[in-house]
C-alpha cells in the first residue's frame, strides 16, 4: 500500500491565497481530488492525506467533502480561539453538503503555517501551545511547518510544553538544498536530531525537489532523503509528493521514484513503511471516513 502523506488541492477563485504569486503561475488554478486521481493511480498510490494550504477554515470544509483518494486531512483552525476545542469538534462532524454522496475523508490532523508568521517565536506561544494540547486531546496529529532555523527553537518549544501531542515535521523542515554546502548540510542534521530526540515526532520526506531548485537533478536531493529517514528511522518517516507544487519541479511519478530510488538500500520492510506504513499508523490509525 502506497499513502502519500503530503499533498494539496485548492481552488484559487474560491478564497485566496496569498503565497501564490507569480512565481508559482503553472499552479495558481483549481486542483481537486480528480486532478489527484490521474496522477496518483498510474503512480500506484492508493490514498493520500490532503494538507491546508491557507489559514480559512472553508478550506478545511472543502477539503473534508473530497473524495478518494483522499484518505485523510490535514485541516487548519485557529488554535490561539478560547473555544478552539469546539472548533474542531465541529470540523469533526460537520456535514459535506447536500450533495454529498458516499464516505468522506476524516480530520486526522491540523496544521497552521507556523513559516509565514512574522513572529519566528509563533509556536512558542502559551496560547497556541493550549490550542494544540485540544489538538491532541481530540485524537490529532499537528503538522509542524517551518523554514530552517528560524522557527526551529520555537517549534521544539511547542512540542516539548505538549508531550502527549503527535507531531509530524513537514518537508524535513525544509533545508535549504538548493544552496547545500558543508555547514548549510550540518546545522540541518543538528536540527533534526533535535527533533528526531523527542519520540513523538515523525518526519516527512517531502516537497525535497523544489527546495532543491531548478537544478535538482544535479544536486543532493538523495543524500537528504537519505539522511531524514536515517535520523528518524523508517517507522518515524513518511513520504509525501507535495503535489501540486512538487509539479513546478518534476511530475507526480518522478517525486515517488526519487524517494524510492534514494531509499534503494533499505529492506522492503523499512521501505514499505517509509511509502505507507507510517502515514497510515500515525494519520489513519482507529479512524473511520465519515458519512
Amino acid at each position: 500500500m502506497i499513502i502519500d502523506a503530503h499533498q494539496h488541492l485548492w481552488d484559487p477563485a474560491d478564497r485566496a491565497y496569498p503565497w501564490m504569486d507569480d512565481s508559482v503561475a503553472p499552479i495558481r488554478r483549481r486542483f481537486d481530488a480528480s486532478d489527484l486521481h490521474a496522477v496518483a493511480a498510474p503512480a500506484g498510490v492508493t490514498a493520500t492525506i490532503v494538507v491546508q494550504a491557507v489559514h480559512d477554515p472553508g478550506e478545511t470544509a472543502w477539503l473534508l467533502a473530497q473524495p478518494e483518494p483522499v484518505a485523510g486531512v490535514v485541516g487548519w483552525v485557529d488554535l490561539t480561539a478560547p473555544d478552539v476545542a469546539d472548533r474542531l469538534a465541529t470540523l469533526r462532524t460537520a456535514t459535506a453538503g447536500a450533495q454529498q454522496r458516499g464516505p468522506r475523508p476524516p480530520l486526522v490532523g491540523i496544521r497552521h503555517q507556523a513559516q509565514d508568521e512574522p513572529d519566528p517565536s509563533w509556536l512558542a506561544r502559551e496560547d497556541v501551545a493550549r490550542g494544540v494540547r485540544a489538538v491532541a486531546a481530540a485524537g490529532l496529529a499537528f503538522d509542524i511547518l517551518i523554514r530552517g532555523a528560524r522557527e526551529h527553537t520555537a517549534a521544539l518549544t511547542l512540542v516539548d510544553a505538549v508531550p502527549d501531542g503527535v507531531f509530524v515535521l513537514d518537508h524535513a523542515g525544509k533545508p535549504d538544498i538548493a544552496h547545500d554546502d558543508s555547514d548549510t548540510a550540518t546545522d540541518w542534521r543538528a536540527r533534526m536530531r533535535d527533533f528526531a530526540a523527542r519520540p513523538n515526532v515523525a518526519c516527512k520526506v517531502s516537497g525535497l525537489l523544489t527546495e532543491a531548485g531548478d537544478d535538482w537533478r544535479n544536486g543532493p536531493v538523495d543524500r537528504y532523503v537519505r539522511d531524514t529517514v536515517h535520523t528518524f528511522g523508517p517507522d518515524r518517516s513518511m513520504w509525501g509528493s507535495d503535489w501540486p507544487v512538487s509539479t513546478l519541479a518534476a511530475d507526480y511519478g518522478t517525486s515517488l521514484r526519487t524517494t524510492a530510488d534514494a531509499l534503494a538500500d533499505l529492506s522492503e520492510t523499512e521501505r514499505k513503511a517509509v511509502i505507507g506504513g507510517t502515514a497510515e499508523r500515525v494519520y489513519l490509525a482507529g479512524v473511520q471516513p465519515q458519512t
